[in-house]
């Protein structure tokens, strides 16, 4: 039995080359900015693309290991789309900065890494959304859950899907679940993403047409 509760998206500025904007899933929002390509240190330079890096601030109080783990799922989730070879030897830096957390918060910064780079206008290869996805302890299979639901779960496993193909892209998994429990989390996952590119494709369409005007 699957549950799919698609929650609204909201996005409300969005400013030229390097991006900053707010991303809501629900109650949970965060706040995204891009800056770059700029120069990068020595010490991280990469002579063949550009240096990707993830920063999570939390709510209240300094980065703890749970914000280091989300960066690293966000970072491999940008890295997998972006073309950096196209700007080597420079930097990119992703902000990410947690205003409200009322479940799904993951998927909420995956979202907004997404929404921001490309008001940016950072050349990529396909976009990407996060997804996530509870299971009750019923077995109840629930999309983009709230902090309570989170809590009353058995296992939380969160997804990046890309555009082209519905590919998983990332995985994060918390909790005890089986094998077929989690193919068919991607499952609905891949049929969410739907609705989230299509929130995509309609934000921009909005955004460059009143620019135009």
């Amino acid at each position: 039995m699957f549950v799919v509760d698609y929650r609204d998206f909201i996005t409300l500025k969005a400013l030229n080359f390097s991006a900053l904007l707010s991303f809501y899933s629900g109650d949970t929002s965060v706040l995204a900015a891009v800056y770059g390509p700029a120069e990068v240190k020595v010490s991280k330079e990469i002579y063949d693309r550009a240096t990707l890096e993830v920063i999570i601030q939390p709510k209240v109080g300094l980065p703890s290991v749970k914000e280091r783990a989300q960066e690293q799922c966000v970072r491999e989730s940008c890295e997998a789309s972006l073309l950096l070879s196209l700007h080597p030897r420079s930097s990119l830096t992703l902000v990410l900065q947690e205003l409200h957390n009322d479940g799904s918060l993951l998927s909420c910064f995956l979202n907004g890494a997404c929404m921001a780079m490309m008001d940016a206008g950072l050349p990529m290869s396909c976009l990407f959304c996060g997804v996530t996805c509870a299971i009750h302890a019923d077995g109840r299979i629930i999309t983009d859950p709230t902090a309570a639901q989170e809590a009353e779960s058995r296992a939380l496993m969160t997804f990046a899907i890309d555009s082209k193909k519905r590919r998983v892209m990332m995985t994060s998994t918390k909790g005890s679940f089986s094998v077929h429990e989690m193919q068919q989390c991607i499952a609905v996952s891949q049929t969410a993403s739907e609705k989230i590119f299509s929130f995509h494709r309609e934000s921009l369409r909005r955004r460059y047409s009143k620019s135009v005007v």
